[in-house]
């Protein structure tokens, strides 16, 4: 893995590509930490981590965390589009938040491209709310060359539009 294990003034930053039955609570943790996820998101987080435990290799999902001093400060699901041609979604990409705005984000996101690339992805989606709360999340995603391609209103609720990004990998 080319994951720089120093950024920032942080050194011992560790990746890590397999699950532990620890991670339901890790990433239940770090989704609170930022106050922005309903217990309903929370939930379906929660529910991609336990298909990966049940499943191992056959799961859908692939995940791709950071540890850091024995602790879990981030983490990205990400897998195949069914039906789709070389198409990948990024489904959850979140930093514990006294750890965000330190390149943590971008490593995950960064580590993700490349083995998505290695499968032979060619193209990555984001979806995201248009809500005010989101919206460092999506100067994240711009931030990391990701492009806004769809914008579908009320999708999520009265006045919460869906956002889509989208990034096509170079290596294709």
């Amino acid at each position: 893995m080319r994951f720089i294990r120093h950024i920032n003034g942080i050194t011992g930053l560790k990746p890590r590509k397999y699950l532990r039955s620890s991670d339901k609570e890790n990433v239940e943790r770090l989704l609170q930490s930022t106050g922005i996820f309903s217990l309903s998101e929370i939930k379906v987080a929660i529910e991609l981590i336990e298909d990966g435990l049940q499943k191992g290799s056959f799961s859908e999902y692939q995940f791709i965390f950071a540890d850091f001093e024995g602790e879990t400060v981030g983490y990205i699901s990400y897998g195949r589009i069914p039906m789709t041609e070389n198409r990948f979604d990024i489904y959850w990409i979140v930093v514990r938040k006294d750890m965000q705005c330190i390149s943590i984000g971008s490593l995950l996101l960064c580590e993700a491209e490349l083995h998505i690339a290695e499968l032979g992805g060619m193209y990555l989606f984001i979806e995201t709310s248009s809500r005010s709360d989101y919206k460092p999340a999506r100067d994240f995603y711009r931030k990391n060359g990701y492009l806004e391609v769809a914008y579908i209103p009320d999708y999520y609720s009265k006045g919460d539009n869906k956002v889509i990004f989208m990034k096509a990998l170079s290596a294709n």
